[in-house]
């Protein structure tokens, strides 16, 4: 059995309670270092193994062999597994190496499984559980009041795994189609320009007093939340534990607060 599990923020109790139930009946943890730290009272009595930044399929190969073994196993993935998380390597990998997962899903208090294949044709070669958490911009949203109450579109500054083209490309995409934006790993020691890019391209299309919500370590120890404008967003102090919400045309700010409006008020007389 192989568990992928969503931490979540990153503090025990944001931790669903199906997530905490896998983690107890699992017998390998597999994780990124920091995000096993923060899970630490829930290691005991279990083989752990961790590895740094950039290992990620050395992660995730471990938990499929050890899966295959028979051997109940869980990954560790920040926020949501399946957004931005280690749901989809474990089953690229899994497509590579020509294993058929049965993918197990919980409804109604019933354990059930699908296959996209004949079930004669689809033997369970690992059964594998992908546990939904809070991701990163749930938790910054929340912080900032209600950024998040119209369409969004969310974009990593990251190119070590995507082409820099195709991210200005989707950031341009999403300030002509006013769409808030959501920022994941803006900016790094190592890649420090993309933002300032990125903000040029907003620029662009949306005015220089937008409002702009900048979260550092949601819900983790040294939260910081920032309230500022597309103007001025890049003089934030911002690394890559920050999650940035651009507004859109309709969002405001109030007592602290980062509104984007639904549309209630064009539709129903609620002054």
């Amino acid at each position: 059995m192989l568990y992928i599990i969503s931490l979540g923020p990153g503090r025990l109790e944001h931790m669903t309670l199906r997530g905490h139930e896998a983690l107890k009946a699992s017998d390998v943890i597999v994780g990124y270092g920091t995000y096993l730290d923060l899970i630490q009272p829930l290691l005991a009595g279990k083989e752990v193994f961790s590895t740094g930044m950039k290992k990620e399929i050395e992660r995730c190969e471990k938990a499929i062999e050890s899966a295959m073994q028979g051997r109940t196993v869980a990954v560790v993935s920040s926020g949501d597994a399946g957004i931005y998380g280690m749901a989809g390597l474990i089953l690229e990998l899994c497509a590579r190496r020509g294993i058929k997962p049965r993918l197990v899903t919980r409804a109604a208090g019933q354990t059930t499984s699908h296959c996209a294949e004949d079930e004669s044709e689809c033997p369970p070669t690992i059964a594998i559980e992908v546990i939904p958490g809070v991701p990163a911009l749930a938790a910054g949203a929340a912080l900032l009041g209600a950024p998040l109450m119209h369409d969004f579109a969310v974009i990593s500054m990251s190119d070590l795994l995507t082409p820099w083209e195709t991210i200005e490309t989707r950031v341009k995409a999403a300030a002509e189609a006013d769409f808030v934006v959501v920022i994941y790993n803006p900016k790094s020691r190592g890649r420090d320009w993309q933002l300032g890019r990125a903000q040029e391209i907003l620029l662009r299309h949306r005015p220089a007093n937008t409002p702009v919500g900048i979260v550092k370590k949601a819900m983790r120890e040294g939260e910081d939340v920032t309230l500022t404008t597309l103007q001025h967003m890049t003089e934030c102090h911002i690394d890559m534990q920050t999650i940035i919400f651009v507004g859109n045309s309709s969002s405001f700010t109030f007592w602290n607060l980062l509104v984007t409006p639904r549309g209630y008020r064009k539709k129903y007389d609620t002054d």
